[in-house]
């Protein structure tokens, strides 16, 4: 018998579906060895050794693979493809006692739970690729090092009870300073201008865009009073249609999903945060029905592209099939060609046809990432698009239509656009003027952070990697750094701001978007067998520590707020203090009295 291991006790069912009773499929119930939770657990003098230890919740999990590794002949670890799964299956091995001369193990791959795919991973097995391990273990040793050292800092400076962390950080920055830009933004007056206007077939609006062959938006309309005089200037002008442009546009399906395309298209269309569209994407790829979630790579395999087309011309016939497969580049530089978007295992299988055996949530997503794949292999969606330029004396207006010709992939995945229909017109010809009208607008500021656009700035400034996204937002919302309002975008707290405004005083480079992402550079160097762990780790923690022990010596410790109100328990003034979740009241003797109350509450 062969011992099959892998993350997750759904995997396992999955896989066991697909293999002969010469296999048993166990789970690991996911990570086997970790840091422990009470000490810092990392070696500074010795070269950053971790001290890893097994967790009570996984020694039973441990105890019972032991008793099946004598019956076994060999072990094969087919955790997820990731760096992640890649150090659960070096954990394994390690907290099991196998490797070099003892039972022999082999590790498997594969980014779809189907019966072609395991056969194919089971016949090219390869050992554990340790500079993945490596890159897995440096980011955990870094940030269990800021972790650690910098939020007994922050109980000390701030309040007990916070925490600090290398990637989430960053984050919060982001959401702190662009509430700060939002907080300071002067809404600037502008006016616009449009005309209804007459043709030989009918009625149309045309907007002013440029004056004396400017465009409008740079010398821009400030004030009323150079609206209203335009309006003027114009009541008396002819409007003469100047030029007219027909064409046939086209509009391209968007690429496959990567990780980060499917969190912000799973918030905007389902409502889903990143951790909740990671679960279900997790439950979806363990039973069969998507390709592994956790991806930058818009490859599509040649079977899928085969598969896709058979699909599109049985559903909706060949004519919405693209005529060729449609293949998209890959990006991301760590991307490998061998692994692919995020896609159904099977594209002919239609997500009403699996309905009945998903939970709600799970057909949604499916029904997405399934509409997804296959517009990626559709026609695109055809346009007839015609542009008017109309001169009326130092004034220039444009109206633009387009009416849809042929849907092609809009047809399995709709996207927002606006019919406009305009009358028949000719170059030269004479309009009349039915009506002016100008309208009064501010600008905006830029909006508050939601979690897609968080997820779309993170990956746009190399902070983070496909695993990390959902954590990241996970914690900052944990932590009480930042909350969501009712329409879902993000404020930071009170505790937010001051912790994120200690962080860039005092430890800049934590917080820095090009150190982070310089970071994360280096930690796909290990991945590629291009830098060593431990010198990637020393290089930061060297200067890291350095700065820590000298600010703990420079800045002052956490103030407090005198107020007049007296403690009921034991007579002392009660003082404003700052703990994990903002201001509250709190008897100036502590420790001998310990009474506390909320401060909106007082």
């Amino acid at each position: 018998m062969n011992l099959v291991i892998v993350e997750s006790p759904t995997k396992s069912k999955t896989i066991s579906r697909f293999l002969g009773r010469e296999y048993s499929v166990q789970s690991s119930f996911g990570h086997v060895r970790d840091l422990p939770k009470t000490v810092l657990g990392v070696d500074v003098e010795n070269d950053f050794e971790p001290k890893y230890v097994i967790p009570p919740k996984a020694r039973k999990t441990i105890a019972s693979l032991k008793k099946i590794l004598p019956k076994s002949q060999k072990v094969i670890m087919a955790t997820d493809e990731d760096r992640e799964g890649e150090a659960i299956s070096w954990h394994l091995v390690e907290a099991l006692g196998l490797g070099g001369n003892r039972k022999p193990v082999e590790r498997i791959v594969f980014h779809e739970i189907t019966e072609k795919a395991i056969e194919g991973a089971l016949k090219n097995p390869r050992e554990i690729d340790m500079n993945l391990v490596n890159a897995q273990q440096a980011r955990r040793i870094l940030d269990r090092l800021v972790g650690y050292k910098l939020s007994p800092f922050l109980w000390k400076k701030v309040a007990r009870g916070l925490s600090a962390g290398r990637v989430q950080s960053v984050a919060l920055r982001l959401v702190v300073e662009r509430e700060r830009e939002i907080e300071n933004f002067k809404p600037e007056e502008f006016w616009t201008i449009e005309a209804l206007l007459k043709a030989k077939a009918g009625e149309f609006t045309a907007y002013l865009n440029k004056i004396k062959g400017e465009p409008v938006s740079k010398p821009g309309i400030k004030t009323k009073a150079e609206a209203d005089r335009i309006l003027q200037n114009l009541k008396n002008a002819e409007f003469t249609v100047a030029k007219i442009e027909k064409k046939e546009s086209k509009k391209m399906p968007p690429p496959p999903f990567i990780t980060s395309t499917l969190q912000q298209e799973a918030f905007k269309k389902l409502r889903f945060s990143s951790k909740q569209t990671m679960m279900f994407a997790q439950q979806l790829y363990e039973t069969g029905y998507i390709t592994y979630m956790r991806t930058d790579s818009t490859n599509l395999s040649e079977q899928a592209l085969s598969a896709a087309e058979a699909a599109i011309k049985d559903l909706f016939g060949g004519n919405y099939w693209a005529g060729f497969p449609r293949r998209y580049k890959v990006k991301s530089r760590l991307a490998q060609e061998a692994h692919e978007a995020v896609r159904p295992t099977e594209p002919g299988r239609t997500p009403e046809s699996v309905k009945s055996g998903l939970t709600s949530q799970q057909f949604r997503l499916y029904d997405l990432i399934w509409r997804r794949f296959m517009a990626t292999q559709m026609k695109e969606a055809i346009f007839d698009t015609m542009s008017v330029e109309i001169n009326a004396g130092d004034y220039t207006f444009g109206a633009n239509g387009q009416i849809l010709k042929f849907d092609g992939f809009l047809k399995v995945y709709p996207l927002k656009f606006e019919e406009i229909g305009l009358p028949p017109l000719e170059e030269k010809e004479n309009l009349g003027l039915i009506d002016l009208i100008s309208k009064q607008h501010f600008t905006k500021p830029p909006p508050r952070y939601n979690e897609a656009s968080l997820v779309k700035t993170l990956e746009k400034y190399g902070i983070g990697r496909p695993s990390t996204y959902a954590p990241i937002i996970s914690t900052i919302q944990d932590r009480n750094y930042v909350q969501k309002d009712r329409t879902r975008y993000f404020h930071p707290t009170e505790i937010g701001k001051m912790v994120n405004d200690l962080l860039v005083e005092h430890f800049p480079d934590v917080v820095d978007l090009k150190f982070t992402s310089s970071m994360e550079g280096d930690l796909d160097k290990i991945a590629e067998g291009k830098e060593g762990w431990i010198s990637v780790v020393r290089e930061f923690y060297g200067p890291f520590n350095e700065n820590l022990e000298k600010k703990y010596k420079e800045v002052g410790g956490k103030t407090v707020e005198e107020t007049d109100e007296i403690c009921e328990k034991c007579g002392g003034k009660m003082v404003i203090r700052m703990g994990r979740f903002g201001r509250f009241l709190a008897c100036s003797n502590f420790p001998k009295c310990r009474n506390t109350k909320n401060l909106i509450d007082s």
